[in-house]
């Protein structure tokens, strides 16, 4: 690992000949906050790296990844709508990312293999610990403990914070107006984690009978990204309360349904440590170095305001 020289109180690298690769591949990736989030970091740490938005066409997403290792880079973010379509082009995959059939990292190895990760559902869990929450068997993250959980969605994002909660050893109940797609999560999950406590169960008529005997609800659908026009991912008939932790994933604006619970007494958290923590779990994976957590979070403010006036659909 080689380290970059410094100018100027504001820590710019400087780019030269010994400077490595990062990104973020996606389509489109035109208003992304990773880039802006990754090289803070790096500069912080003061190494000679350089993260930068790779869009990609559909028809191209093939070659994009086989000439990652001839072009030096060290790896990538994956986002939208590719987390699930790299899957057949890398190597191997790491036990979280085979499972919820999702990538949003990717290694280059120096034999120039790709392996796939997903850190999101980390993420999830580091910012619940930020948050002084534990989960399941957790020993020494925080006073509240989380033994039971309610998880909203059955996409790619529910699927991984589904699986780090199972894992963790937290019954989860997993809810989806198609009850189908609850299903095969719950059956992808419990493949991977055979010890998994985990059921689907229908959206919304199982809430009125779950939500009393949950610590821990989480949104993980997009229902809440258009405040003014989404529907609830909730049955506003069933009440929160103080016991409840409730968090969203989305995090560009406090949504109804955080606003909802809050009034109603429960702990409502948003999603925006969980990107800052899922970003500083990828850059640690890259480079090696402990991430500065608080500098990617400063960017992520700051860029979340430029997000909700611009409105982008990019969310990574």
């Amino acid at each position: 690992m080689s380290e970059s020289p410094l100018s100027g109180s504001d820590r710019q690298p400087i780019i030269n000949g010994h400077t490595r690769l990062l990104g973020v591949m996606g389509w489109p990736v035109a208003h992304t906050l990773s880039p802006a989030m990754q090289n803070a970091a790096l500069a912080a740490r003061g190494l000679n790296y350089i993260y930068v938005p790779l869009p990609v066409p559909p028809e191209r997403l093939p070659a994009a990844l086989s000439g990652l290792p001839a072009l030096g880079f060290v790896g990538v973010n994956v986002t939208v709508p590719y987390k699930a379509d790299v899957l057949p082009y890398l190597a191997e995959l790491t036990p979280i990312a085979a499972a919820v059939g999702a990538v949003n990292t990717i290694v280059v190895r120096e034999d120039g293999s790709l392996l796939g990760d997903n850190t999101d559902g980390a993420g999830f869990l580091d910012d619940l610990r930020a948050h002084g929450i534990r989960a399941g068997q957790a020993e020494g993250a925080g006073p509240i403990r989380c033994r039971r959980a309610l998880v909203i969605g059955a996409g790619g994002a529910a699927r991984a914070v589904a699986y780090v909660l199972a894992e963790a050893g937290v019954e989860v109940a997993v809810v989806n107006r198609t009850p189908e797609r609850a299903v095969a999560l719950c059956a992808a999950i419990t493949r991977a984690l055979p010890n998994a406590r985990i059921m689907a169960h229908p959206f919304p008529s199982a809430l009125t009978h779950l939500a009393p005997e949950v610590d821990l609800i989480v949104n993980a659908t997009s229902l809440g990204l258009h405040p003014d026009t989404d529907p609830l991912p909730w049955d506003p008939t069933v009440p929160f309360s103080p016991r409840h932790v409730v968090y969203d994933l989305i995090y560009t604006c406090r949504t109804p349904f955080l606003a909802l619970a809050e009034r109603q007494g429960a702990r409502a958290i948003g999603g925006l440590g969980m990107l800052v923590y899922q970003g500083a779990r990828a850059f640690e994976r890259w480079t090696g170095v402990p991430a500065p957590v608080e500098v990617m979070a400063s960017v992520l403010k700051k860029g979340k305001m430029a997000y909700v006036l611009s409105s982008s659909p990019d969310r990574r």
